[in-house]
């Protein structure tokens, strides 16, 4: 069984709903965007959560996308660093509770938390205070923490560390571990291009994009995007959001309609798009099958606040993607 172990910021994810978008231009952020904040602007923030009934949850999108493999019952792993703190030891729980192994290293920074905005038409606003999570050094990763696994899954938020990410992927191919890439953003991938580029050119074998990053990446729409990007990527996704997702892998390309779903909150649909994606390549899927796998876990969690779902929840999940996947091997 493939065994997928995840690299990224980790942060716990504290979830709001706003009534309005009146409150914006008072947190000094913009809606529908994710801006890195000091502790100066989050104590701002909190001000404003403090009349709103807040969820808590383990996230950043690697975590996201392990926790959702792991959900499906693939054995996963995370690694990222936290503060001596309550966020801190929240994330670890949290984590341990959806049935991750968690490689974490403890530092002397607050750990990291995202300021999560839900307005009523499901569109999140992301306040991200970095802290330790932002701390992680090449140095403080080891051999050991990829031994035993078969895939590393990055979040693009890490290139702005360039000995980090590339001691990563360095180190996840020694071991024989293939690397799984997540773009992250438009501004991540037009501010980072040269590093993005090197990765995807030299290390990446299965790529995720949403249309955005593909552009900024290709200059390209994205079925045009998703083909060039496969033509260095053993598999490239390029997501269109409801409109679905292209899927590249040796020239080919395959379209991946979207599963239908009234949005109550995006996020960490990307997140779990990979889930179900790596979920149906361990299970030898075709990459068609992977995709709609990937389209049905995106379409349903943007159905609920945050990006955990309850466990019946996903026992239907599950159920839905065993039938996929039986099917998948009729044919």
């Amino acid at each position: 069984m493939m065994r997928i172990v995840g690299l990224g910021n980790a942060l716990t994810d504290v979830l709001a709903r706003l009534h309005s978008d009146e409150c914006f231009d008072e947190m000094g952020l913009l809606k529908g965007g994710m801006q890195l904040i000091d502790e100066e602007k989050l104590l701002r923030i909190m001000s404003v959560f403090e009349g709103l009934e807040t969820t808590l949850a383990s996230g950043g999108s690697a975590a996201n996308a392990v926790s959702g493999v792991a959900r499906m019952g693939i054995e996963s792993g995370f690694i990222g660093k936290i503060g001596r703190d309550a966020y801190g030891r929240f994330f670890r729980e949290d984590m341990e509770r959806n049935g991750v192994q968690t490689l974490l290293i403890e530092g002397e920074q607050a750990s990291g938390c995202a300021m999560t905005m839900i307005t009523p038409d499901g569109e999140r606003t992301f306040g991200t205070f970095l802290g330790a999570a932002a701390t992680l050094c090449a140095e403080e990763l080891s051999a050991e923490m990829f031994e035993g696994y078969d895939i590393l899954h990055i979040e693009g938020y890490l290139v702005q560390d360039t000995s980090l990410i590339l001691r990563a992927v360095q180190l996840a191919k020694e071991a024989g571990l293939s690397v799984s890439f997540d773009m992250a953003s438009y501004n991540v991938v037009k501010d980072n291009y040269a590093i993005i580029r090197d990765l995807v050119e030299n290390y990446v074998d299965i790529l995720f994009a949403n249309e955005e990053e593909a552009l900024a990446y290709t200059g390209e729409e994205p079925r045009k995007a998703t083909e060039i990007l496969s033509r260095y990527c053993r598999i490239a996704v390029v997501k269109c959001g409801a409109q679905g997702s292209f899927v590249g892998c040796e020239g080919i390309i395959t379209e991946v309609p979207a599963t239908p779903e009234v949005r109550v909150d995006s996020t960490g649909a990307g997140d779990l798009y990979a889930s179900g994606f790596l979920y149906g390549l361990s299970q030898n899927c075709s990459l068609g099958v992977c995709g709609a796998i990937g389209s049905l876990l995106a379409g349903r969690v943007i159905k609920v606040i945050g990006t955990k779902m309850s466990d019946e929840i996903w026992t239907e999940i599950k159920l839905k993607v065993s039938s996929m996947v039986a099917e998948d091997i009729r044919h």
